[in-house]
């Protein structure tokens, strides 16, 4: 059974900006026991700039104890505003906020990484009293750095000047610069080259509208995104492993009659749908330029290329079938599924493919209107994980079949809906 933690965080400020400290505690989820509690003084902030150091110090504390693998954690925080904005719904456009809300999203990484998951849960102010005695311990000037049960060499007492803690972000690697871009190697989608960056679902950059602190959930101005997977090639058919980088096969006649179907099926939805304009992107590999191809021409608009869309790089795998590995290499195999970092010689690791999806994702979603892809399996995958904030092993259980479409609603707030999976009604009878 995997550890269940419960992280509650608080922050205050005497003045708002005026005498700020943050307090922070780590719960065993069955049994109520306290395993870690965090306070400390910040000098003079915002009630919500203390909140976040809340949050960072609560999850810091989850690392610290060496409990993040597998574990389950659930954040409790009586702030609206930064369980919104860390769940993807708002922006945030407060510079300090923008700092702490990518370090604590650079902690939840950690975790993440090391098979945990984190979800954030607003509670009642009157549920949340612990966390909030302890960030008024911080807010008199004292310092607590406690885990329980006690271990050897913890800082059990409370005690220090004002503002002579730790603050909760410095150290251990955990700032990330900004402007650095979409798919900086670790999954923390950080702006768009600009000194302001957006934060929103699944740490996409969704637009350069930002959304203040009163802002609330809009339904106008989304983006849509359809997503087709390419028709069948003669690899698809016989099961054989064939990424970016390999033989680059192209349609065979049944993943012809695939596209031209996919192409009629999507404009139709698109003569629905008063999203505008539309734009066609496909991946650079032939079956999936041929799939997008047809849609393109459906719809009467050029056919744009994006190998940021393309198939994840098999390496010295590409032409293999899963049979073949199945019964030569069944370790490597659970490997490339289970471990992002993993990848065969020469191929790319599920990690690497992410971040150049997600660089993909928030360049399509920038677009506005709608916007079709013609792209892959795994790459579907890693969009669905993103915006719906699931585990990557979790989305093989997606079917996304050969010119299936998928379609995803994005708006400038940041709220998603995934409308549809794997509609294949189009191939209904095809032959």
């Amino acid at each position: 059974m995997p550890t269940a933690l419960v992280v509650e965080a608080d922050g205050g400020s005497r003045g708002n900006p005026g005498v700020a400290g943050y307090g922070a505690l780590v719960r065993d989820a069955r049994t109520g026991e306290v395993l870690a509690e965090r306070a400390a003084p910040l000098g003079r902030a915002s009630n919500n700039v203390a909140e976040y150091e809340g949050l960072v110090a609560g999850l810091q504390a989850v690392l610290d104890l060496d409990l993040a693998a597998g574990a389950v954690i659930e954040v409790r925080m009586d702030s609206k505003l930064v369980v919104e904005q860390m769940s993807g719904r708002w922006k945030i456009k407060h510079a300090d906020m923008q700092r702490l809300a990518l370090t604590a999203r650079r902690l939840v990484d950690r975790v993440q990484a090391e098979g945990g998951s984190v979800d954030f849960r607003w509670i009642p102010r009157e549920r949340n009293k612990a966390a909030d005695a302890l960030s008024n311990v911080g807010m008199d000037g004292r310092t607590v750095r406690r885990d329980l049960p006690a271990r050897e060499g913890d800082a059990d007492g409370v005690g220090g000047d004002a503002g002579a803690g730790p603050r909760a972000g410095e150290g251990d690697g955990v700032g990330v610069r900004v402007g650095d871009g979409v798919g900086d190697g670790d999954g923390v989608g950080v702006g768009s080259g600009t000194d302001r960056p957006t934060f929103g679902v699944g740490r996409v950059p969704l637009s350069d509208v930002y959304v203040s602190d009163e802002t609330v959930p809009t339904l106008e101005g989304q983006t849509r995104l359809i997503l087709v997977r390419h028709g069948v090639t003669d690899f698809t058919e016989s099961h054989r492993l064939d990424g970016r980088g390999g033989a680059d096969p192209e349609l065979n006649d049944t993943g012809l009659r695939q596209a031209r179907a996919a192409a009629a099926a999507v404009a139709e939805l698109v003569a629905r749908s008063e999203i505008g304009p539309v734009r066609v992107v496909s991946s650079s590999l032939r079956r999936a330029r041929q799939t997008g191809q047809a849609i393109a021409d459906a719809l009467g608009v050029e056919r744009e290329q994006d190998a940021d869309w393309d198939e994840q790089s098999f390496g010295s795998w590409d032409g293999l079938s899963m049979g073949q590995l199945m019964g030569s290499r069944p370790e490597e195999l659970l490997r490339l599924r289970n471990d992002p970092e993993w990848a065969p010689d020469g191929g790319e690791s599920r990690r690497q493919l992410d971040a150049r999806v997600g660089a993909a994702l928030g360049r399509a979603i920038a677009r506005g209107g709608t916007v079709v892809v013609a792209t892959h399996r795994v790459v579907l995958m890693s969009v669905l994980c993103r915006l719906l904030d699931i585990d990557a092993n979790r989305a093989w259980s997606v079917a996304t079949a050969p010119t299936s479409l998928t379609a995803i609603e994005v708006w400038p707030d940041g709220g998603v809906q995934v409308a549809f999976v794997n509609d294949t009604h189009h191939l209904l009878g095809l032959v």
